[in-house]
Formats: C-alpha cells, structure tokens, sequence
C-alpha cells in the first residue's frame, strides 16, 4: 500500500455517513490498534476518560471509523518524546473516516480534526498525514482557481512552453527605484514572471505602496517596448483586512497577479482572498518543512496541495528538483504530479518549481514531470547567469528546447547556455 490513496469522486459511505477519509503514517510503541483508537476517538467523539454524553447513538452518528490498517517498515529511528510504552517502534499506514456531519464542507473545522491534537497524543511516537479524501460537498463550498494554467499563459502571452520567472533579489534592502531598474531590465529580457520574496510584503524599505508604484510603472514601460506585460506577483500577506486592501491597490495600479504566504495568514484567510480577488493568486509555502520535512511527524505535501488548492489559489509552490532546501525528488515529482490531477473534479492549479533551479535542472525537471505547463522559478539561475539576466533567462529556454528534443545539454552549441553549464556547474542529472 502506497502512502497515498486514491482521490473517490464519489463520496464514501460508511453506514448511511459520508466520510472524510485521512490517511496517515503513524508510528508507536503500543499496539497499532490502540493507536489508532487513540486518533479516531480524541479527533471525533471520545476524551481520555469515559463521559456520560458519548452514547452509543451519538458514537454511531458522529464517531470516526478505522477503514484499513497496514503494518508498514518503521520510517523513524527515533520516536517522538513522550510516547507511552516501552516496546519496540511499529508503523503502520491507516486510513480513518471523519464524518461530514462532524464538519461539514469546511476548512476552518476540517483542519483541527486532521491534522489538530492528534500530533500531542502520547499513544503516538510518529504521525503524518499524507493524504486526503474528501467529499463533493467541499468542492461545492469552494471556488476554485480563476487562472492556474490557461488563465495565466493568456494574461503572460505565452500559449506553450514552460513559463520562466525568477524573484526579485536581494530579497530585502531594496528601495522602490531599485525595483524599477531590476524590474526593466527582467521584463525587457523576457521574463514571464516577477515575484516578491516571501519574507518581503508590506514592510521597510519598500512599502507595499511604494512598491506596487514603482513596479507597475516599470511594467507599464516593458509592455509598450516589447508588447508584453510580464506577471509581477506582489506579497500582499497580511492581517485578512488589509490583505484585501492590499490587494486592490495591485488592481487599482494595473497590476496582475498577488501572492499569499499561506501559511502565515491561513487557508480560510486565502479562501476570502478568492471570493475577492480579480486577479491570480500566486501561493507560497514557506513554512512548509516545519510541516512536511520529518518522515515521522507533520503534514505530508500530497495532503497539503489539496488543502490549499481548495482555497481557490492559481500556482502552488512544489519544491524544486536537486533543490537547496531538504526535499526529495520524488516528493517534488509526487507533489506536481498530485498538483496537476483534478481534486473534486476540478480546482486547477499551476505547479510551481523554485529553490536552485536553472538551465541545467531542466532535464530532470522534464523527466520527473512528463510536463511543460510548469511555472519554473530561477533566483539565481537568472540573476546569478555571469553575462546577466537576459542570458539566465534565454539559457533556461534553451535548456528545456534541448530537454524536450532529448538533446543532451552539453551538445547545445549556444552561448548562453553553455556559459551557464560553465558558471553553474554542468547538467544535473536525474
């Protein structure tokens, strides 16, 4: 049994219920039954001791129910502190339902039953969620994305091929009037997208306000030089009211696109985001290896792409392959490949590669993927190219025509790319 179930676009019954079904890796030094009672009573009807209101009737209504249980190899060498007995670690992979009426088809009450006190509990030395089923009603109570692929290729001119981006760097220190040379000489050079970094919103040296004045003028003068307008995703992160302020000042100033780190304002803050917006909204994740990083604990990304897309966003962030942060290839290569799949037949959403790509990730990037309807995210990949950004970006564009034709980079006899292949270091294999 894979960690992943299959998404039903039926909605499970269990006992006249509908279900929402969570999966999770748990490990503990008890036995797996008792665990997993431990989940399904503390995140649905039951406490540590026996009440008197938990009636056989209610428990029927309103109890989560245990659907498959699968031992599985230990991921972890070492359990979480705490955890009760004294035997040797079990794993097992588990798929619990949590009743619909329990929740209805909402985020802000679905996530403390999935992913809440669960991780506390000491009958527990591992939990991770690693994926969900979620009934039709979920899908009904959410508007999906506005743009995602099709959306943003049309408002980015660019019908085919991958979309190349890169992020304004440094990532802070910058005054508005350095935004509006970087941001020039990135449009002129043929930059799809633009962004902000995560850890810049609405804060000094640039204020948002500032910021969004200097870079749509910029904007403004790369489309009447070239007949293009590149996407600039603009931080507007922030307490909910201020977020949607922030958010039509983009509009109001001709802007395009706004991103959201979602794990700092929240996904129901994201979902009014979407009832609001007039543009695309473009998701980071920062934050997300507290969640996702360790084999034994958190939220896995398969699980956590569902949650978020179901908040109407247009681009998630996937990771990167042979990234810089710590993630693997395959959960970069699970993740776009769960991205790219309807969720309650429908939600689509753009995948997102960032974190040390350029010219020579391409290859495994393509390989991995089986796809061009990427938005690939190259900081240094650009602005670190030695002849500069035009020729980071041309050498991207370069790499994935070679990748697509099965052309090893290495044979490409075009300066760009193999000044790239110099400067960076050679092909990153798969």
């Amino acid at each position: 049994m894979s960690d992943t179930a299959a998404v039903s676009s039926r909605p499970l019954l269990r006992r006249g219920r509908e279900l929402t079904v969570a999966t999770y890796r748990i490990v503990t030094r008890l036995p797996l039954e008792q665990a997993v009672s431990a989940i399904a009573g503390e995140q649905s009807t039951g406490t540590f001791v026996a009440v008197a209101g938990e009636t056989a009737e209610l428990r029927a209504r309103h109890g989560a129910v245990t659907l498959d249980l699968t031992e599985i190899p230990v991921p972890v060498g070492e359990g979480l502190p705490g955890a009760r007995g004294d035997g040797p670690l079990r794993a097992g992979l588990v798929r619990i339902g949590f009743p619909l009426a329990n929740t209805g088809p909402s985020l802000t009450n679905l996530f403390p039953v999935v992913a809440g006190n669960l991780y506390e509990l000491r009958e527990l030395a591992g939990v991770k969620l690693v994926d969900l089923e979620l009934p039709a009603a979920f899908g009904q109570a959410y508007l999906p994305a506005g743009y995602a692929v099709s959306g943003t290729r049309r408002l980015v001119g660019r019908p085919e091929g991958v979309l190349i981006g890169t992020i304004v760097k440094p990532n802070v220190g910058l005054r508005p009037a350095d935004y509006v040379s970087l941001v020039l000489e990135l449009g002129l050079a043929g930059a799809d997208f633009i962004k902000d970094d995560e850890v810049n919103a609405d804060c000094p040296p640039a204020p948002l306000a500032q910021r969004i004045r200097a870079v749509t003028g910029a904007l403004d003068e790369v489309e009447r030089r070239t007949g293009r307008r590149p996407m600039y995703a603009f931080n507007i992160s922030d307490e909910p009211d201020r977020m949607l302020r922030n958010h039509d000042m983009v509009v109001a100033a001709g802007g395009t696109c706004v991103m959201v780190n979602l794990n700092v304002v929240g996904f129901p803050a994201v979902a009014m985001l979407r009832r609001h917006a007039r543009v695309p909204i473009h998701a980071h994740v920062t934050g997300i290896g507290a969640l996702a990083r360790h084999p034994g604990l958190g939220v896995g990304h398969v699980a956590y792409q569902k949650l978020a897309r179901l908040t109407g966003i247009d681009h998630l962030h996937c990771g990167g392959f042979h990234s810089k942060f710590y993630v693997t290839d395959d959960e970069v290569a699970a993740t776009v490949r769960a991205v790219r799949e309807p969720l309650l037949g429908g939600f689509p959403c753009l995948p997102v590669l960032s974190s040390a790509q350029w010219a020579g990730t391409a290859p495994v990037a393509l390989e991995r993927t089986g796809t061009d309807d990427l938005l690939v995210l190259a900081g240094g990949g650009v602005l670190g190219h030695p002849d500069g950004p035009a020729a980071g970006i041309t050498s991207i564009r370069q790499a994935w025509a070679a990748a697509a034709a099965g052309t090893p980079l290495t044979e490409v006899d075009e300066p760009e790319l193999v000044r790239a292949l110099e400067h960076f270091g050679g092909v990153v294999g798969p």
